[in-house]
């Protein structure tokens, strides 16, 4: 058996060295797509959820019914319930598309269920003053509730993105080469397991640390604005509206 040094040196050379990057790889793009699709789907879901026209209703219940559903389902039975669906459909689509559906599925329930709370935290008043100088649906969400409810909205869709990126080692199950899948197959090679998680371990921290990074800085900013324009209103010596005399 090779010595741990020995591993090391083979590990980071030739086909194992590509055959963990491709993994790391996968790994990303399957996190960055599913991301990526349940931000516009979350959105456009939330936002549809928001409406009150007679004839949406339908749409309505079957989006609350989907959301509350998928976020219910254990991440696992939505990956083989998803490939036992696209099998009954007759599709030829490999492992690697199959997963790709499953994790977008699972991030635009999660997404959505955020969006929707943020938008709830915008008060009332504001919403029924938006209402009532007719703004219409697209103004309300654009230029209301979407200023407002991102202080709200970002901290929980980083901690989101940053769980699901660790979350898409269950796509293994399904026969996706990722990260995890990737270490199961150089283990049965002969390499130590505590070499190759390790290195994994280092690989998932390098790809979900910027983004929690990220997300912290975004959340500094907006609330750093928030917290200036608030002070801006609430000093009577910048309001507008006060009488030029009353400034003195």
């Amino acid at each position: 058996m090779l010595t741990l040094s020995q591993q090391l040196h083979q590990l980071f050379s030739g086909f194992t060295l590509i055959f963990l990057l491709q993994a790391a790889w996968n790994t990303l793009a399957l996190a960055a797509f599913g991301c990526c699709a349940g931000l516009v789907a979350g959105f456009v879901i939330a936002c549809v959820r928001r409406t009150r026209t007679l004839w949406l209703l339908p749409l309505r219940a079957v989006l609350i019914v989907f959301v509350e559903l998928m976020r219910r389902i254990p991440f696992l039975v939505t990956l083989f319930l998803t490939l036992f669906v696209m099998q009954a459909l007759g599709t030829q689509l490999s492992f690697f598309c199959i997963g790709l559906i499953a994790v977008s599925l699972i991030s635009t329930a999660y997404l959505a269920e955020i969006f929707r709370a943020g938008f709830d935290s915008v008060p009332v008043a504001q919403i029924e003053a938006a209402q009532a100088l007719n703004f219409s649906h697209r103004q309300l969400i654009f230029l209301v509730l979407l200023p407002q409810a991102w202080k709200v909205v970002l901290p929980p869709a980083f901690s989101f993105m940053v769980s699901f990126i660790k979350d898409t080692a269950l796509a293994s199950q399904l026969g996706v080469v990722e990260l995890t899948f990737a270490g199961k197959i150089l283990i049965t090679r002969g390499y130590s397991s505590f070499l190759i998680y390790g290195v994994v371990l280092v690989i998932y921290f390098a790809m979900s640390y910027p983004l929690s990074r990220l997300g912290a800085r975004l959340e500094r900013r907006v609330s750093g604005a928030l917290t200036q324009e608030t002070s801006v209103v609430e000093n009577p010596l910048l309001t507008p509206t006060q009488p030029l005399l009353d400034r003195r």
